[in-house]
């Protein structure tokens, strides 16, 4: 019995070890990708293109978390999220604030405005 307490107790400092590496490992991984994400947008051309507001979503995501003496405290994020129909018929979703999401309504026609995944904005005719 005590050569498997041993064991198990031995095995908990690799144990933490191999979770550290994949959460550190998962968070280089985001890093990289944003930066490549960011590098990509910036290369791209700014283009100014017809286009109709189609649709608008958003996602919200409610955090629950405990602190040291046991009180749930609470936070939701709202992303927010318009899609637009250019001229060829093609639809592009784009990541927009929230008070230009509010701004939007689905049916608005003008000028979108983006660099290759950025939104740059909307003016409406």
């Amino acid at each position: 019995m005590q050569n498997g307490l041993n064991l198990m107790f031995g095995s908990m400092p690799v144990f933490f070890f191999i979770i550290f590496a994949i959460v550190l490992g998962a968070f280089i991984f985001n890093i990289v990708r944003g930066i490549r994400t960011w590098k990509h947008n910036n290369s791209q051309p700014r283009l100014a293109v017809d286009a109709k507001v189609v649709s608008k979503r958003t996602n919200v995501i409610n955090h629950m978390h405990n602190d040291a003496n046991n009180v749930s405290n609470y936070h939701t994020s709202t992303s927010y999220y318009a899609t637009f129909e250019v001229e060829s018929g093609d639809r592009m979703e784009f990541h927009v604030d929230g008070s230009e999401y509010g701004m939007l309504a689905e049916g608005d026609e003008g000028k979108l405005s983006f660099q290759g995944t950025r939104y740059l904005g909307f003016d409406r005719k």
